[in-house]
């Protein structure tokens, strides 16, 4: 069984912050910004929630609300300053593509260390390479180093790589584009299949509508503080009302 379990979580960041003149020439300019008092940013306040099988969970609010940040806690790249968060399933994160891409090394070079990043024995990648790059269509480019790619060449192999695993939790950070419109479709239906086939979804996204259409739970973060958790018609109603008055 796959399952996501938050009990009484938080999330600090540390930012250093720079005094700046308008916070001495205006007063209460301060109350404008995210920090703390001591500078920190507190991105998820005391969230206890648990997603379990079967569960396709949007996440929404407004920039800042700590969206992204909730998707990077449970991928593990920041751990949380408090609480419990445990998770459960093999896990493949579609967001943040290019993490650990050595921009010296070539296309294939990057297939393998990026496939063992997400979990792939050596074997196993090997056994998938082709395949990968086949899927780029990146052709004669996959010999060249990475750092040489457009921006577009880029995300299609960071994206075909990323797609290869058949994860138990899939975290989305709304629909990626990669390229033209051919390899859009391609991307589209791959990543439709990761959808329907993922155990749990986790996807963040600023689209009531695609919210709707794609999940059967929603979550309503507003900075760090989870304002609801229920059906997603229900949930985006609130939120667009409480944007509307």
């Amino acid at each position: 069984m796959s399952e996501i379990v938050l009990d009484q979580v938080n999330l600090v960041f540390k930012v250093w912050r720079e005094k700046k003149i308008k916070d001495i020439l205006i007063p209460g300019s301060k109350r404008f910004n995210t920090f703390d008092s001591d500078g920190s940013v507190h991105a998820l306040k005391d969230l206890s929630l648990k997603i379990q099988d079967g569960e396709r969970v949007a996440i929404i609010g407004h920039n800042g609300a700590g969206k992204s940040s909730f998707l990077k806690m449970v991928a593990g790249i920041y751990p949380p300053t408090s609480g419990s968060l445990c998770v459960e399933g093999r896990i493949s994160s579609m967001f943040e593509l290019a993490t650990g891409f050595e921009m010296e090394s070539s296309g294939w070079d990057n297939i393998y260390l990026r496939g063992l990043m997400l979990g792939e024995t050596p074997a196993s990648i090997k056994s998938k390479m082709k395949e990968i790059g086949e899927f780029s269509e990146l052709g004669e480019f996959l010999n060249m180093p990475v750092k040489y790619y457009s921006s577009g060449m880029f995300l299609r192999l960071a994206f075909s790589i990323s797609t290869t695993i058949q994860p138990d939790i899939l975290l989305l950070d709304e629909v990626v584009a990669a390229g033209d419109a051919g390899f859009l479709e391609k991307a589209r239906k791959r990543l439709e299949h990761m959808v329907n086939t993922a155990k749990i979804m986790v996807y963040v996204t600023h689209s009531m509508a695609q919210a709707e259409a794609m999940c059967n739970r929603c979550l309503w973060l507003e900075r760090g503080v989870l304002m609801m958790d229920g059906s997603v018609r229900e949930v985006t109603s609130a939120y667009m009302d409480s944007i509307n008055k």
